[in-house]
């Protein structure tokens, strides 16, 4: 029907009812402006639509959004996820002897702290320490590049600096880890590439068994996966430590060249397996005491493994053997000895550790772990220096809720020095944790 005639139809019907046309006008009137009003609200909203698809960013302004990972957010107009993280954790300790006045091997297990010979008795018996030192916090990042994913870890602790224990127990964070990668490329500070992170057990203890390879450092790493694994090479931080004649440290903090490190990783379905090697310059050029320039290379070749069994059950195992694992052996040994004549020498070392993980339901598991190192020095040796040390961790962790982590477990630790003393080490321990 042509439009002009729809207004004279609709009289003529009106007309037909009775009713005046005037009835209709205001009534079609207000709904086509309701129509057209309709109709912008529409197209701006399309065009908004469009724009934030266009301009994401300002679509996101001022608002906090979900992470591209699990727990992650991202800041106003930033494409990079954030991740927070950490955990309140309080130890409580008995050790039926002290390790000495304000050492930290009263707080946590170190092979070269257990008293031996007569600094054994007199020492502190029956002592009794809490602290929260163990706390950390974390902070990581993920932006997306061209070159594929940039990440950020950053870690610290309360292991620094030691405050008095009288009053506010205010002691400094440590840096544990600092690092990025992008790609295959790591650099920054974390665990050396020497280590199997992944063998060490489940212990409330936060120095953890005598026999395993322990550091974290700076370093420069290339990880490349292949079928079944990967593989990774690392130039590390060096840095010498000597036992002189007379049994003291000696650091010699003048190494020429980086420490390399290189670990070659299986999973498989009964598995995953380890081949690690190390190669190091143990160097050391002083005018004064030693009074030697001399450097010698060294190195040590490592297996692992994490063997998963029924039950959540798992056996993790190491095993390190080398003439220049020295510090990584969580500094019990020296790097190197410097004899009478002034000579450097490397001794022969060997680490070993097992343990056994089993759940006696869910969220209830114990722990065994034995260990053990020891090192064969030449003729002559000072008295003081470690020969060798054991431990053996025991414990029973519940965790209420998959955050929460409640514990109990006991120490046993041997330790021996070349001139023959002996020490040991009784500790009971009561941990509670809270992940964050």
């Amino acid at each position: 029907m042509d439009a002009r005639l729809k207004p004279a139809a609709a009289a003529v019907a009106l007309a037909t009812l009775g009713l005046p046309a005037a009835a209709l006008a205001d009534p079609l009137q207000d709904l086509q402006v309701r129509v057209d009003r309709l109709t912008r609200e529409i197209a701006e909203l399309r065009q908004a639509s469009a724009e934030a698809a266009a301009h994401p960013r300002a679509a996101d302004a001022g608002l906090v959004t979900g992470g591209a990972t699990q727990g992650s957010f991202k800041l106003p107009g930033s494409d990079t996820s954030v991740t927070l993280g950490g955990y309140v954790k309080l130890d409580a300790i008995y050790s039926d002897r002290s390790a000495g006045v304000a050492s930290t091997a009263d707080l946590q297990y170190e092979p070269g702290s257990v008293p031996v010979g007569p600094m054994a008795g007199a020492n502190e018996r029956g002592q009794v320490k809490l602290h929260a030192r163990q706390s950390r916090f974390n902070i990581g990042t993920s932006t997306p590049t061209a070159w594929g994913d940039l990440t950020t870890f950053v870690e610290f602790d309360a292991f620094g600096a030691s405050g008095n224990e009288s009053v506010s127990n205010s002691n400094a964070l440590r840096v544990r880890h600092a690092y990025g990668t992008l790609g295959h490329l790591l650099v920054g500070q974390t665990w050396t590439t020497f280590s199997d992170v992944a063998t060490y057990p489940e212990t409330l203890d936060f120095g953890g068994p005598a026999g395993v390879v322990f550091a974290r450092q700076a370093q420069v790493r290339w990880t490349q996966p292949f079928a079944g694994g990967q593989w990774a090479v690392a130039l590390e931080n060096p840095e010498t430590v000597v036992a002189l004649p007379g049994g003291e440290s000696f650091r010699a903090d003048d190494d020429r060249f980086p420490d390399l490190a290189g670990r070659i990783r299986f999973d498989t379905r009964f598995g995953s397996y380890s081949l690690a090697g190390l190669a190091r310059q143990v160097r050391v050029d002083s005018a004064a005491a030693p009074a030697t320039r001399e450097q010698q290379w060294g190195g040590a070749v490592g297996v692992s493994a994490v063997v998963p069994l029924r039950g959540g059950d798992d056996v993790r195992a190491s095993a390190h053997y080398g003439n220049a694992i020295g510090r990584y052996a969580i500094g019990f040994f020296p790097d190197g000895l410097v004899d009478t004549a002034s000579h450097l020498v490397l001794s022969n070392e060997w680490l070993a550790m097992v343990a056994y993980r089993h759940f006696w339901r869910p969220g209830l598991r114990s722990t065994l772990a034995l260990s053990g190192l020891r090192a064969s020095h030449p003729a002559g040796t000072a008295g003081g220096v470690n020969r060798s040390a054991e431990s053996a961790h025991l414990n029973l962790i519940w965790s209420p809720l998959p955050r929460v982590d409640l514990g109990v477990e006991y120490i046993h630790a041997t330790r021996q020095v070349e001139s023959g003393d002996t020490g040991r080490l009784n500790r009971l321990q009561a941990s509670a944790l809270y992940r964050f």
